[in-house]
Parts: structure tokens; C-alpha cells; sequence
């Protein structure tokens, strides 16, 4: 198969692939209540940095009157202070039950998109073979939309509060260096906004060094998130083969993949501890250094006489502020690291299944729905495996009512054919032509048992209401399945509980119960008992006798109740066409 539009992300598509989400959220029913959020938490966000400011100017106050030793001042103070305390709690509560929903909401937008481009008509089965973009598609509908839902809220907030700190602080700061002279060598000078462009200068070292050593996190999050997927897969795999583990005594095998898989997790996470100790020295270094830089560079103001020692406090204030905002991206480099990670594997996974209905340059094989309600195929070449296989006449046309049998050789393509009927598989040339899709029943070889109860087995994909209570017995006993009558409506892992050949019978009960006009089978009958594939056979000539059997089954699926059969026969592709 084509390697699908979106199946390799680099970084160069991080923009791309933002937007593209942005705009899934944009389209979502979740939209407004996002748009909502933001809105609040703005309000929100910019009333704690008022207060904030608010409070840098009661520290001048507060520890000019101490200085002083004013009494009333101090208590005047106290007093204003339990109201600025007061308020900025209620604010910093108020934006974390707004942060908590904006989460809920956003994971709610992103996992309800992927779940319904990933469950598209086709998509799931076409995904799978995309290659490494195709693995483990649980992950990152679950783990990692719930994980970038998370980071986006925290460095979304994180930003905008310091942007507002940085755009309200600096001026702050550069009132503060007004009248300010320094003293070198003898020499007087005054630098308008000294302490601003220290901020400037100091912040911007930092950030330098911070992004140095920070920027082969990405890339390393992401294997990681990919090892880290790989071993979950391995483990859920184990478990749910446990009894072919150990009847077969392969719990050696098991073990050495499974310690594999770890094994090339642990490798990702030895370099991403290289890693994060380099961040850690510039992040911690910073961090000490912050503790004295303010006062430091606040100190000539206070020794020349134009600060107050509520001032100097002030300025220090205002500097750590300042400085905070600017250090934002040293802060968060390892955060902002996991969330640029994060968005190439849910932004890259959602490009490539849109990108699945869209491979250009192919041949692709034609696909109409039959006014009349006949099945026709003209000039049929499917692209397999195998090669390109196509039946041994050029134009069939099967009416309903009619029983055919389509028979190949072990790997001549009887599955690449069965899907190609089914819609899962486009890629060849010539022209389909089937009756609409609510007449058609698919079967494939490995029957599909959805989790629940036999009655919602039975029903799948419809309602059991749907159907009255008594059909669900009669099927059941159609296809020997009498000991499951009483079982109807119990919950259990019956994909686990069946065997092969109960499960197959199960599919064909379903089938009987829906009743199609049309059944499109691939050798799933040759799985079945003799005496429940004679009864469904006997179906077909009672109360399914109005429904046409196209049967894909190997040389041994012959018999008599086919009046037609079909072979498939090589045939050369043409060069555009994709085999896998």
C-alpha cells in the first residue's frame, strides 16, 4: 500500500500540524465551551497580575512604614494586605477549577476527533499498514491526546500570565531606574532602564543556554512515547495469550521479548537523563543565581540614595518578575520539549488518516453503487501480495438470488479480492459495480465478536431491540448453538469464552438474524462443523432464499449448492499500483 500523505512527520511540519488540530477544534461541538474557557481564563489570568501588581506597590509601602517604625502605617498595611491575599486566592482557585475543565474539555475535543477519523469507513484496517504511523493507534487516542490536552492548558495559562507579568512589570522596573546613577571608575553615568535591560540580558542567557541543552528532547520523547507504546502492546499481548504461552512452555520466549522491548525503552530514557541532567544545570544554576541577581542589580539605586529600602524591595520585586516572565521557555524547556513530542504523534496520526483518502498518483480501481441491484465486475485487476490477481472471465455479473463460488490456490489473493468488494482495499484497475451497502453483509475468516452480550453480538452493529426476544433463540439453535440460549444476556469476554469454530457459528447466527440480500464470504465456511454449514446452507433455501452467497473459499470449498464458480488467475499490474 502507498505510504499515505502524513505517515513521516519531521518538526519542519509542526505548524502544520498544529493548525490542523486548531482547526479540528474549531469544528468541534466542544468549540464553544473551549472559546468559553479561554475567555475566562484571560479574565482571570489578567486580574492576578493586576493584583500582583498591586501587591509589588504595597511592598514599598509596607516595609517603608516598618523602616519608619509608623504604627498606623504598618497596620493600615496588615490590613490591605489580607484584602490583596484574599483576592488572589480566590483568583488562583477560580483558575485552576477554569485550568482543570479547560483539560477535561480539550482531551473531550481531540479524542472524540481521532476516534471518528480513526473509525472513518475503512480507516482502522487501512491505518494498520501504513507503517509506524499505524501502530499501536490506542495510544495515542487515549495516552497521548489525554497527555497534550494537559500540556497545552498548563504552557497555554503559564504563557499568557507571564506575557501580561512581562508586558506590566517593565515598566515597572523602568520607572524604577529613573534617576538612577552609577558610579564607575570615578566616572558618573545614568543607563535609562538599567535594570530592565539587566533582566534582558540575564533572562536571555539563560534561555540560550536552556534551548542548547534542551533541543534534542523532542525527538528523544517521542521514541520514547513509541518504546513506551511497543512494551504496553507486548504486556496486554502476553496477558491475553497466556494459555497458548504456557501450553506451548514458551515463557522463556515471552520473557526475552518482552525484556527486549524494555530493553529499547531503557536505551530512549538513558539518553533522555543525559538530557534533562544538562537542562538541570542551567535550570538549577539559573535558579541559585536568581536568589541575589535582583538585589545586586537593585543595589546601586539603594546605595546612591534614590531607593528606599521599601523600594529596593520593590525593584527586587519587580525584577524577579520581570525575569520570571522572560525565563518562561528555561522553565518549561522540558515541558515545552513532551508537548512539541506529544503534538507530532497526535497531529502527524491525524494527517495520516485524512491523508488515506487521499493517495494521488495510483491507479485505483472504480466503485459505483448498481442501479439495478446486480453485482458486476469489469476488467478486474486487484494489487496484492501476491501480485495482481483478477477473476478468469473480464465481465461478471451476478444477480440476486445467486449462488457463487470463487475458488483460488493457497496466497493467489482470495482476502486482497474479499476486501476489495468490501471497500477496504482500492488500489488496482477496473470497475465495481455493488448493490448499496445496507444489503450487503461482509464475513471475513476471522469472525469480528464486539464486547458485551450475546444479544448485542447477535444485533451488532444494530440494536438488540431491534429484533424480537424469540429470534435471537432461533439462530442460536440454527447454528447449533442451543447451549448458549440461556446465556443470552450475560457479559463476558466470549471472543475469549468460544472456540474458533463457536465463534464462526455466532457470526453466521448474526447473519441469519440480519438477513441480508447480500452475503460476501472469505472461507470462513470451510471453518465451520459439517452439520452447521449444511443448516446454513438449508437457510438459503428457506428463509434467506431471496439472498445472494458469493463465496471466496480455496480448491477444497467446492460444492454442489454452487451452481457457478469463479477462478482467480494472475495478471501484470501496471506499475502505479501499489501492492501493500
Amino acid at each position: 500500500m502507498a505510504k499515505p500523505e502524513g505517515a513521516d512527520v519531521a518538526e519542519a511540519d509542526f505548524v502544520a500540524l498544529a493548525r490542523g488540530l486548531a482547526r479540528a477544534l474549531g469544528a468541534s461541538p466542544q468549540r464553544r465551551a473551549l472559546l468559553g474557557l479561554t475567555a475566562a481564563l484571560c479574565i482571570v489570568v489578567g486580574a492576578t497580575t493586576f493584583m500582583q501588581i498591586r501587591l509589588n506597590t504595597w511592598t514599598k509601602a509596607f516595609y517603608d512604614a516598618l523602616s519608619e517604625k509608623n504604627l498606623d502605617a504598618f497596620g493600615h498595611q496588615l490590613l490591605l494586605y489580607l484584602f490583596i491575599a484574599g483576592t488572589l486566592l480566590a483568583l488562583n482557585v477560580a483558575e485552576k477549577r477554569l485550568n482543570l475543565t479547560m483539560k477535561m474539555k480539550l482531551r473531550e475535543g481531540l479524542t472524540r476527533d481521532l476516534i471518528g477519523q480513526w473509525l472513518a469507513p475503512g480507516r482502522a484496517f487501512r491505518i494498520a499498514g501504513a507503517g509506524a504511523i499505524g501502530v499501536n493507534p490506542d495510544q495515542r487516542v487515549h495516552e497521548d491526546a489525554n497527555h497534550l490536552a494537559d500540556l497545552s492548558t498548563d504552557l497555554g495559562a503559564g504563557l499568557l500570565q507571564s506575557a501580561l507579568l512581562l508586558t506590566c512589570f517593565i515598566g515597572v522596573l523602568w520607572g524604577l531606574s529613573e534617576n538612577v546613577v552609577l558610579s564607575f571608575r570615578g566616572e558618573s553615568f545614568s543607563i535609562p532602564g538599567y535594570m530592565v535591560w539587566a533582566a534582558l540580558i540575564y533572562a536571555g542567557a539563560a534561555s540560550f543556554l536552556s534551548w542548547r541543552a534542551a533541543r534534542k528532547l523532542v525527538p528523544l520523547n517521542a521514541e520514547r512515547y513509541a518504546r513506551e507504546s511497543d512494551l504496553r502492546f507486548a504486556l496486554v499481548h502476553a496477558n491475553e495469550h497466556g494459555e497458548g504461552i504456557a501450553l506451548h512452555r514458551g515463557e522463556s520466549e515471552e520473557k526475552g521479548k518482552l525484556n527486549a522491548q524494555l530493553d529499547r525503552l531503557l536505551a530512549v530514557l538513558r539518553q533522555l537523563i543525559a538530557v534533562a541532567t544538562r537542562l538541570a544545570w542551567v535550570t538549577s544554576g539559573s535558579g541559585w543565581i536568581s536568589l541575589v541577581a535582583p538585589t545586586i542589580v537593585a543595589s546601586p539605586a539603594y546605595f546612591s540614595g534614590a531607593l528606599t529600602f521599601g523600594g529596593l524591595l520593590m525593584a527586587v520585586g519587580a525584577f524577579e518578575q520581570v525575569n520570571l516572565s522572560l525565563r518562561w521557555f528555561v522553565d518549561n524547556a522540558g515541558a515545552l520539549a513532551d508537548w512539541g513530542a506529544t503534538l507530532l504523534r497526535v497531529g502527524g496520526f491525524r494527517r495520516a488518516l485524512e491523508g488515506l483518502d487521499r493517495v494521488d498518483g495510483v491507479s485505483r480501481i472504480e466503485r459505483t453503487v448498481a442501479p439495478d441491484g446486480k453485482l458486476r465486475l469489469d476488467d478486474l485487476v486487484v494489487a496484492s501480495p501476491a501480485g495482481g490477481i483478477a477473476l478468469d472471465q473480464a465481465h461478471v455479473e451476478i444477480a440476486a438470488g445467486e449462488h457463487t463460488l470463487i475458488v483460488g490456490a493457497p496466497g493467489a489473493g482470495k482476502t486482497s479480492l474479499f476486501r476489495v468488494l468490501a471497500g477496504l482495499w482500492s488500489w488496482g484497475e477496473g470497475r465495481i459495480a455493488l448493490p448499496a451497502d445496507e444489503r450487503i453483509m461482509f464475513m471475513p475468516k476471522r469472525p469480528y465478536i464486539p464486547d458485551g452480550g450475546l444479544r448485542d453480538i447477535l444485533a451488532y452493529p444494530g440494536q438488540p431491540d431491534q429484533f424480537a426476544p424469540a429470534e435471537f433463540e432461533k439462530v442460536l439453535a440454527r447454528m447449533g448453538l442451543d447451549h448458549l440460549v440461556g446465556r443470552l444476556d450475560e457479559r463476558r469476554r466470549w471472543d475469549q469464552d468460544l472456540t474458533d469454530a463457536e465463534q464462526q457459528s455466532l457470526a453466521f447466527a448474526r447473519l441469519l438474524l440480519h438477513r441480508p440480500l447480500w452475503v460476501i464470504v472469505d472461507s470462513a465456511l470451510d471453518s465451520l462443523p459439517a452439520v452447521t454449514r449444511k443448516a446454513l446452507f438449508d437457510s438459503f433455501g428457506q428463509e434467506l432464499s431471496a439472498s445472494t452467497l458469493v463465496y471466496i473459499a480455496g480448491p477444497q470449498g467446492g460444492d454442489p449448492f454452487f451452481r457457478r464458480v469463479l477462478r482467480l488467475i494472475r495478471r501484470r499490474l501496471p506499475s502505479s499500483v501499489p501492492t501493500r
